[in-house]
C-alpha cells in the first residue's frame, strides 16, 4: 500500500530573483497544462543540480514528497548563489583595462591601483620674416613627453614625464603626492612652481604656441615639497611649499648651487564655479615667491626670451645675485561660453651687484589673451574639446578657435647701463600673437600663429632692435 503523502501547499521561498528562475525552471510548461507530479518535480530538480553540481544521488526508497523537494530546492538555491559570489569576487579582482582618447590606463579591480599612461608630441614649423638675430627658419620637434602617472593605493599618487625633444633627454616632472583628502596634498619631487597662472597651465592646453612675456618673469619647474588642495567644493584652491628656487621663466637646476631656499605660495577663487551664474567661469587669485640668491651666471641670473623664443636681454656677466629675489603675480580668467579671456601681471625684483655696485632692480610684464571658438564649443583654460570630430563627408568639422594676445615686459631703467649693455639687451618689449586653431579631434590639433614684438633698445649706439616677425605652426598629437 502506498505511502501516505500529506496534502501541503508547495512553498518557494521569495529570497531572491535566482529562487523564482529556479521555480519557474522546475514548473516550466507543466503549471500551463497540468498540476506535475511530485515525481516530475523530483526528476527536474536533479536535472537542475546535475547541471550547477549539487548532489545528485537519490535513494530509490526516500520519500518523493514536497516538503523534500523544498529543501533540495533551497540547497540548490545556496549552490547557485555561492556561485554567483564567486563569479563576482573573480571579476571584482580582475584587473581593468581601457585605451581610450585619454591614453591608456591598467586598473585594479578594487580600483586602488592605477598606472596611466599618456603622451604629448609638438611638431613645429617655424618662419621669420624679420632680420632678428639668430632668427633662422627651422622646422623643430618642440616636444616628446611620454607621461605615466597613477595611484598606489588610497594615499599615494605619481608623475613621471621625461622629455625627448632637444639635443638630450631631461626630466620635466617626476613627483609622488601624499593624498591625504581633497583639501590636503603633500607633493615632493619636480614639478611646476605655484605662482603662475599661464606657466600652470599644461602647454598642450595654450591657445598660443608659446608662452607670453609674463611668464619669462616667473619660475617655471623647481624641486621642493608643496602643500596644495582645495576647499568649499572647489572654489577656493592654494598652494604653498619650499624649493631650492628657479630663475625667471626657467627650470631649476638639478641641485641647489646657493645652499639657499626660495618658499612659493598661490591662493585662487571661483566663487560661483558649478552655479548658473554667468559669471560661473570666473576665477582670479595671486601667487608669489621669495628668497634669497647669491651667485653669478645663467644658473642665478635670468635671459628674457620674446614669444619667438629670441634672447633680447641678458645681464653682463659681471653681475652677480646678492641678496632676495621677491616675485607676485595677480592673475585671472573668465570663460563663457565660446568666449574666454586670461590676464596676467608679474614682478620680479633682485638684489645685484656689479664690483662695488649694488642694487635692487624690478622687472615688471603683463599679458592679455582673448579666444573665441567659431563652432560654438565651451572656451576653457585646459583647452577646446569638439563637439563633432573631423570627419570628411560626414559633416564633422573639429572645432575652429580664434586667438589674440598681447604683452609687455619692461625692464628696470637702472639695470643700465652697470648692469646691462644697452647696445645688446632691451629696454622695453612689446609682443602681439593672434592665431587660429583647429581641433580635428580631442588628439590632434593643428595651430597657426603670427607673431610680432617690437623693442626699445637693444641696438648698437641707441637705437631699437630690429623688430621680431615670424610664423609659427605647429601639429600636436595628445593622448
Amino acid at each position: 500500500m502506498p505511502k501516505h503523502i500529506p496534502h501541503r501547499r508547495p512553498r518557494l521561498p521569495d529570497r531572491s530573483w535566482l529562487a523564482g528562475a529556479v521555480a519557474l525552471a522546475l514548473a516550466g510548461p507543466a503549471f500551463a497544462q497540468s498540476t506535475p507530479t511530485v515525481e516530475e518535480l523530483a526528476r527536474r530538480l536533479q536535472a537542475l543540480e546535475a547541471r550547477y553540481g549539487a548532489a545528485t544521488s537519490v535513494d530509490g526508497q526516500e520519500t518523493l514528497d514536497l516538503q523534500a523537494l523544498d529543501q533540495r530546492l533551497r540547497a540548490l538555491e545556496r549552490n547557485l548563489e555561492l556561485q554567483e559570489e564567486a563569479r563576482a569576487a573573480k571579476e571584482k579582482a580582475a584587473p581593468v583595462v581601457a585605451v581610450n582618447d585619454r591614453g591608456a590606463s591598467f586598473r585594479s579591480g578594487d580600483g586602488a591601483y592605477e598606472v596611466k599612461i599618456r603622451g604629448l608630441l609638438q611638431g613645429d614649423g617655424r618662419f621669420f620674416n624679420s632680420g632678428a638675430p639668430g632668427a633662422n627658419d627651422s622646422f623643430l620637434l618642440r616636444t616628446a613627453r611620454p607621461t605615466i602617472e597613477g595611484t598606489l593605493g588610497k594615499w599615494v599618487g605619481f608623475r613621471f614625464t621625461p622629455e625627448f625633444a632637444g639635443d638630450s633627454a631631461s626630466i620635466v616632472d617626476a613627483y609622488a603626492d601624499l593624498q591625504f583628502s581633497p583639501a590636503a596634498t603633500l607633493r615632493v619631487g619636480k614639478f611646476t612652481s605655484p605662482v603662475g597662472l599661464e606657466r600652470l597651465q599644461s602647454s598642450a592646453s595654450l591657445p598660443e604656441i608659446e608662452r607670453a612675456l609674463a611668464s619669462e618673469l616667473l619660475p617655471n619647474r623647481d624641486l621642493g615639497v608643496q602643500l596644495q588642495g582645495e576647499l568649499a567644493g572647489g572654489k577656493v584652491s592654494y598652494a604653498i611649499g619650499v624649493f631650492n628656487g628657479a630663475v625667471d621663466g626657467r627650470d631649476a637646476t638639478t641641485t641647489n648651487p646657493d645652499d639657499e631656499f626660495e618658499y612659493a605660495g598661490r591662493l585662487f577663487f571661483e566663487p560661483l564655479k558649478g552655479s548658473d551664474s554667468f559669471w560661473a567661469g570666473l576665477g582670479f587669485g595671486i601667487g608669489a615667491s621669495i628668497g634669497d640668491v647669491e651667485g653669478a651666471g645663467n644658473n642665478f641670473l635670468p635671459r628674457y626670451r620674446t614669444p619667438g623664443q629670441q634672447q633680447f636681454f641678458a645681464y653682463r656677466g659681471t653681475v652677480a645675485a646678492a641678496g632676495q629675489r621677491k616675485r607676485w603675480s595677480p592673475q585671472g580668467y573668465f570663460y563663457r561660453g565660446p568666449f574666454g579671456l586670461l590676464a596676467e601681471y608679474a614682478s620680479s625684483s633682485q638684489e645685484l651687484g656689479a664690483g662695488g655696485t649694488t642694487a635692487d632692480l624690478e622687472t615688471t610684464a603683463w599679458q592679455a589673451t582673448a579666444s573665441w571658438v567659431l563652432t560654438g564649443e565651451d572656451a576653457s583654460y585646459r583647452g577646446v574639446k569638439p563637439a563633432r570630430a573631423f570627419a570628411p563627408g560626414k559633416g564633422g568639422w573639429g572645432a575652429w578657435e580664434l586667438v589674440a594676445r598681447y604683452g609687455r615686459l619692461e625692464v628696470d631703467e637702472s639695470a643700465f647701463p652697470v648692469f646691462a649693455d644697452p647696445a645688446v639687451s632691451a629696454r622695453e618689449a612689446s609682443a602681439w600673437v593672434a592665431g587660429v586653431n583647429w581641433y580635428l579631434n580631442n588628439n590632434l590639433k593643428l595651430v597657426l600663429n603670427y607673431l610680432q614684438t617690437g623693442f626699445e633698445g637693444g641696438a648698437a649706439g641707441g637705437a631699437d632692435r630690429e623688430d621680431e616677425k615670424a610664423v609659427f605652426t605647429r601639429l600636436q598629437v595628445a593622448f
